[in-house]
């Protein structure tokens, strides 16, 4: 009879057989410990690859408390499939050559949204914690902090709270975005807005309305839409747009295919996109430059992003001051008409 499968797993005793390097030795350029050469850790890690390691997480579980896991809280309501799958790379970059790997908690937006991390509190199961989609007072990071798990979160608390993050500067956005519109004649303002519950509704609402103040043009908060409205109904709205007692001659929209979805109503009603009516987006993939009319955007980094909130919680996992661990990204012009 054969080896069974539990003798024949590779351990870090097969690793320093083949390395002729210490147990002890391996184990700790397996963890990137400062004392070990880089030229060590990486000759290590290519043999643990090339025989298929992996440690035995129970074992390390039982004797240090550690799960070796980073837990992503992810919604998965989002419509952009694009935000998931960067962030989970931007993260996983970052995460490759430690002892961490990435798991992903779901969440839907119509439960608890503390339903998540309770799970992970009263389980143990995560040694930190990303949370996103993140609320003006969100309980979620008042709990996390009173627990002392570590946690980074994308997006900011409005309440003060003190807490490690990496959020988009959406301010920003809208003030660069409503200042395009401006420069190129348009006169009365729109947002197709976040949902209002969130942090960054506030941040993006307050970059508009700074903006179109001091230019001396009006603004409206597009009713009855938000992003997360379907796209049908947002292409509905977009073609009873020029009926409304508000027909609004510029838009900022948080989102590439929520901005499609209302160009498309536009153009069915007859209005001409870049002519009649401009419309500016925030994108965070390559979708609208393959797409007609073009519009202007302003791009936000969703790998740039996942590598910072993975950098910033394994900074609070060494138990450095959050205050330092607090990051804002620019957004970058993408400007595709002339003007």
């Amino acid at each position: 009879m054969g080896p069974s499968r539990a003798q024949s797993r590779p351990t870090l005793k097969t690793i320093a057989e083949m390395t002729g390097l210490g147990v002890t030795t391996v184990s700790r350029a397996l963890k990137d410990a400062h004392d070990i050469s880089a030229k060590t850790k990486l000759r290590v890690r290519k043999v643990a690859d090339a025989i298929g390691y992996h440690p035995d997480r129970a074992g390390v579980r039982l004797r240090t408390g550690k799960t070796n896991v980073i837990s992503l809280v992810l919604d998965q309501t989002d419509k952009v499939p694009e935000f998931a799958r960067r962030l989970i790379v931007g993260i996983s970059d970052v995460m490759r050559g430690t002892p961490y790997h990435l798991v992903v908690t779901p969440q839907s937006r119509t439960d608890d949204p503390m339903d998540p991390v309770r799970y992970i509190l009263n389980t143990r199961a995560a040694d930190g914690v990303i949370i996103t989609h993140v609320r003006p007072d969100d309980e979620r990071i008042e709990v996390l902090r009173q627990s002392g798990l570590p946690f980074v979160a994308h997006g900011r608390s409005l309440t003060g709270a003190e807490h490690a993050y990496h959020d988009f500067d959406n301010r920003a956005f809208c003030e660069m975005a409503a200042n395009r519109l401006i420069s190129r004649g348009r006169k009365r303002l729109a947002l197709l807005s976040p949902p209002s519950e969130f942090s960054y509704y506030q941040e993006t609402l307050a970059g508009l309305a700074a903006t179109a103040k001091a230019a001396g043009v009006p603004f409206q908060v597009l009713g009855g839409i938000d992003l997360d409205s379907s796209s049908e109904v947002l292409r509905q709205a977009g073609m009873a747009l020029r009926h409304q007692d508000y027909v609004p001659d510029g838009i900022i929209c948080g989102s590439e295919l929520c901005a499609m979805a209302l160009i498309d109503g536009m153009i069915q009603s007859g209005l001409n996109v870049g002519q009649d009516i401009d419309v500016i987006a925030k994108e965070t993939s390559d979708l609208l430059n393959f797409t007609r009319p073009r519009i202007d955007s302003l791009r936000e980094d969703l790998i740039v992003a996942g590598q910072q909130l993975a950098t910033h919680l394994l900074d609070v996992i060494e138990g450095r001051d959050t205050t330092n661990l607090q990051s804002l990204s620019q957004p970058v012009p993408v400007w595709r008409n002339e003007g």
